[in-house]
Order: C-alpha cells, then structure tokens, then sequence
C-alpha cells in the first residue's frame, strides 16, 4: 500500500511517496516558488533525479508536475497514482477543534481554513493543497490530515490557558496550542521502543531542535507541557524567533520606533533569535563557526539558546518530579554534539552522564547515555513524514 504524504507552504510543496508494506520512502520532492514561476525537484529511493522548471500558477500545477515526475519522468517510481491508496496531509494548526487524525471533507476544510488567523503562514497554504489534490485526482482517493497541534491537546487547562482576561479565551480561544507534535509523538514512541516500555510507564522529555524549536514534557504516555504557545514564536529563542520575552520591550520599542503590530510580527518572527543577537545568519552552523573564529555576538548567540534549552528542560523535570529519558532531535538536535553536551553536563544533579564518542555521531539513531547514567538520553532522527504516512494508514483502514 503506498501513501503520498503532502507539507505544503504558501509557494511550496514537499513531499513523499512511503511503501506501507516495508515503510520504505519510494521517492521523495519539492516544488518551490509556486505562484511566481515554478520550479520542481525530484529524486526517487534508487538515486534517479528529475529536476525542471515549469509553471505554477497555483497548487494544482504544482501537483500535475509531480504527477509527471512521479509517473513519467526518467526519476518515475509509479506507471500511475491510482497504485495510491491516500494522501496524507501536514496541518500545522488544529486548535481545540481536533484533538487527532482525521479524513477530510467539506467541514473539515472549512475548519482549517477558520483556523487560518493562528497560522496565517500554513492554514491557508495547506487548505489550497487539500482543495488542488481534490482538482487534480478527484475524490476517489482518500485524504487524510494529521495535525502539529493535536498530540498537545492532552494539555491541561493549567498548562494551556495564559494569564489574560479570561474573555479573550472565551472570545477568541488565545491559548497555548504548541507545534511540532507529530515529531514530538514519533521520536517520543521510539523512546518507549528502545526503553522496551510502554509510554505511559516513562516520563520523556523530547526537544525537537532546528531553526524552529521546541521541548516537550511527556508523562503517562501524553503531552502535559510544551514549549511553543498560541503561534510558534512562543518558547525560548530559535533561528529568526525571539522567543518568549517581556511583553512591555516590545511595546517600548514600538513606542520608541513608531512600529505597527505588524511590524513587530515581523521583528519577532523573523530578525529575531540567532539571526537577532549574532548579526551573521539564522543557521546554526554558520553561527557555530563564527564563534569558534571568535565572534562575540555569534558566542552569545550560541550561549543563550543552550541556556535557554537547559531551563525549559529543567522546568519540565520539576513538571513532572523526575524524568526518565530524554530524547534530541531536529536538524540542531541531532547534529550539534556540543549543545548535548552542554545540557547533559549541566544536568550532574540527574546523575546524567554520557559516552563522549558515541555523543559525537551525528544525524544517527543512538544511545548517547552511559549505563551508570540516571537518565537515559537519546538522539533519534525525527520522521514526521512517516508518522503521517502511518496515521493515513490507520484511519483509512478502518
């Protein structure tokens, strides 16, 4: 059984092709500058590459081209999508409305689209793509929308609601709602599969690290924190994004630079974090080099974020009184051994320690604890991708 699994953006459109039977990856791409001129980029399992520009106006273009690339090109994996039993789709925000996985229909689009306003940067997006699948394949094949949002929802209302007057809630449901929980929920399981232990018998912190960031607190086999709030600039400090900070600095500069709400959007989103406090780039490895050349603001900028990563990780052991594993994963996560380092070291309290040598592979599945260590701590490479394929699976099947 094949799934065709779809993360599509305001002007691109990832995606996978996954065999079910061995859950292997048959052929993977991106479309990128949709609604400009139109660009694809294709590569199946075996190594085979097509690659061309072509335009694409909208989504559906964009889905006609990969149905070329994926059924005719030289890089073709399928002689047609009908050998596709479903599609899959990433939705970032789900709100309170759902609370997991689910097929799509009319109300289920509309939802998502409602929604738009807490992620104006996805939602819309990711209702175009549903609604140009239903264009290009018709409605014979299944579509299915699994949710960044809905592994949080087990959070209580101690957790999730903010300190505001309780009629903006009411009005306009301003709570915490975290992101990244599909990867949150994939890495989390595979903890409990090489602990040989079901979830809800181990209390898991998992830290997905990239240029978006966040730590989740996982007790009794579900999410009772996380880091990422209303949208996902909440949190502490990641590629472009300030992270959490003193609301009145904001409005200090605001009044100070005669800024907008939406210039302030924009500060915070995206000159923020990293990028913000080194002056050089939002990349982790461009800012890591130019700390080791000695950059001061790129030190700094190294420096924060570990400090922040080592409160939230300790704010979510108090959480929870004590925890069993911890799992990093991520483009920072699984490929920055001196910020494991860091936080493990710091973490001597927990009696946590770790094998140096393993600790320097990257991009790899492994143990990095000792067996005299406290807690165990592990590096999993995330695969959303896959958790989505797998949610497909399940609910068409039934």
């Amino acid at each position: 059984m094949k799934i065709f699994v779809v993360n599509a953006g305001s002007s691109s459109l990832k995606y996978q092709l996954i065999d079910m039977d061995n859950e292997q990856v048959l052929a993977k791409g991106l479309c990128e500058r949709i609604g400009v001129t139109g660009a694809i980029s294709h590569k199946s399992a075996d190594g085979r590459k097509y690659e061309a520009e072509t335009p694409m106006p909208t989504h559906s273009e964009a889905f006609e081209a990969v149905v070329y690339a994926m059924t005719k090109s030289e890089a073709k994996v399928i002689d047609s999508f009908d050998e596709i039993s479903a599609i899959g789709h990433r939705i970032v925000q789900g709100g309170a409305i759902f609370k997991g996985s689910c097929l799509v229909d009319e109300d289920v689009i509309e939802k998502i689209s409602e929604l738009g306003a807490m992620a104006p940067l996805h939602n819309p997006a990711h209702v175009l793509a549903i609604r140009a699948c239903i264009k290009t394949f018709g409605e014979k094949i299944p579509q299915v929308v699994v949710f960044d949002t809905s592994f949080h929802q087990t959070m209580s209302a101690t957790a999730y609601m903010y300190p505001l007057p309780y009629e903006y809630y009411e009005k306009y449901q301003v709570r915490k709602y975290g992101a990244h929980g599909t990867s949150h929920r994939f890495v989390s399981d595979r903890v409990a599969d090489l602990e040989c232990k079901d979830k809800k018998d181990i209390k898991i912190i998992t830290c997905h690290l990239g240029n978006g960031c966040s730590i989740t607190a996982i007790k009794d086999g579900v999410c009772i924190d996380t880091s990422m709030g209303f949208t996902p600039l909440d949190g502490f400090m990641m590629g472009t994004r300030s992270g959490t900070l003193d609301p009145s600095a904001l409005t200090y500069i605001a009044e100070k630079e005669n800024l907008s709400p939406a210039d302030i959007n924009t500060i915070c989103n995206k000159k923020s974090g990293m990028l913000g406090i080194s002056g050089i780039s939002n990349d982790n490895r461009d800012i890591g080099a130019a700390a080791d050349a000695g950059n001061e603001r790129a030190k700094l900028a190294v420096d924060m974020q570990r400090y922040q990563i080592l409160k939230f990780i300790g704010s979510y052991i108090a959480a929870m009184n004590g925890v069993d594993a911890i799992c990093f994963t991520g483009g920072i996560g699984e490929n920055d051994p001196e910020l494991r380092e860091y936080v493990c070291e710091n973490l001597g309290f927990l009696n946590v320690k770790i094998d140096k040598e393993l600790n320097k592979l990257r991009g790899k599945e492994v143990k990095i604890s000792t067996d005299e260590s406290g807690v165990d701590v592990f590096v999993i490479p995330t695969n959303e991708e896959l958790a989505i394929a797998r949610d497909t699976l399940s609910i068409i099947s039934k």
